[in-house]
């Protein structure tokens, strides 16, 4: 199949009872969206029509992650871009096209092309997959279906939490970088635009708190935070804006990592950013929180009391709530029954 070249590729603890609600809480934060999104999912959705196909996404990628852990971050931050644009249909896997060619709108330019997404990896990795998963059934699975499981199976091969990804998704057959501009979260913005973008996908306050836990295994470019380091950014007076990065620690970065404002690139999590643990919200709740995004996050009592009470508890309490979060990001807007299709390609619509 084709290839899309891409940029990059003893004792029992005491839980706080702060925690014990939250968790409770986050399973009934869902919007109708993903509620009937989830009605129409189904846990081995694929067992008579294709029962090797979990087997044969998760062996290939514990092979290939175990190798390579940075596949992980990679494929975790191409299913969430893919989430947050029509919903979880593997739209950002289209290719750009002729004016109007596999697009219901008429645009040419697929959400991978824009600006958002031009640091995504990936891309191969799930055109490999999906090929294994052809040549067993041809299409029956989908490409939606193969990144979501894919993204599960990458976090626990690193040591990472799993979570239930019922399957059943379809491929959508629109990509729209208007759309994805518009639509993927940016590490500029403030908590309440955060938390009313989640909103908007049927995602609660808690969703955006633990699905931001992702960044504990990610990097960060130094453009994508470089206002943080050289425009004195702190507070303006609107109530919104983040607590300015530790000052010793963005001196440290000025000097060793981000020597100038658009090179280089920085661990979220310096010193564990391969372990999926807890040292992210540590290092929010330290002002080390590189984004404005991650540093938004301290800006609300009730998020910053939340992230305080998980990194006071044992390491499987964040285990529990990032899998619920992503188990239903991975709800989000699906494609189900005879919408859309089933790629053959995950880069190109089929010929119909």
């Amino acid at each position: 199949m084709a290839s899309t070249k891409r940029r990059g590729v003893g004792g029992v603890a005491v839980v706080p009872m702060a925690v014990i609600r939250l968790g409770v809480a986050a399973i009934v934060v869902l919007g109708a969206g993903v509620i009937g999104a989830r009605a129409q999912l189904r846990m081995g959705f694929y067992d008579e029509s294709c029962p090797a196909a979990e087997r044969i996404v998760g062996e290939y990628v514990r092979q290939h992650v175990r190798r390579v852990p940075t596949v992980a971050a990679a494929l975790l931050r191409l299913h969430y871009h893919d989430c947050f644009v029509r919903g979880c249909d593997a739209s950002i896997l289209l290719n750009s096209t002729g004016a109007g060619a596999g697009h219901g709108d008429g645009g040419s330019v697929a959400e991978k092309d824009a600006a958002p997404n031009q640091t995504l990896r990936g891309f191969d990795f799930i055109d490999s997959v999906k090929g294994l998963v052809e040549a067993a059934c041809p299409g029956v699975v989908s490409c939606a279906d193969v990144l979501a499981l894919a993204a599960r199976d990458a976090v626990t091969a690193i040591g990472g939490p799993s979570w239930r990804v019922p399957t059943g998704r379809r491929d959508g057959t629109v990509s729209s970088m208007q759309e994805a501009l518009a639509e993927i979260p940016s590490p500029a913005m403030s908590f309440p635009e955060l938390a009313a973008l989640f909103a908007s996908k049927g995602l609660g306050v808690r969703d955006l708190v633990w699905l931001s836990g992702a960044h504990t295994i990610g990097i960060a470019h130094c453009s994508s935070f470089a206002d943080r380091l050289y425009a004195g950014a702190g507070a303006n007076g609107n109530g919104t804006d983040p607590p300015p990065l530790d000052a010793a620690y963005a001196a440290n970065l000025r000097e060793r990592k981000c020597r100038t404002a658009g090179d280089g690139v920085v661990e979220m999590d310096p010193g564990s950013y391969l372990t999926f643990d807890l040292g992210y919200y540590r290092a929010v709740l330290k002002h080390r929180g590189l984004l404005r995004s991650d540093a938004a996050l301290i800006t609300n009592a009730a998020a910053r009391a939340d992230i305080a009470g998980v990194v006071a508890s044992p390491p499987e309490v964040f285990f529990q709530v990032f899998g619920r979060s992503m188990a239903r990001l991975g709800t989000v807007q699906v494609k189900t029954g005879s919408e859309g299709e089933i790629r053959k390609n995950c880069a190109v619509v089929n010929s119909h």
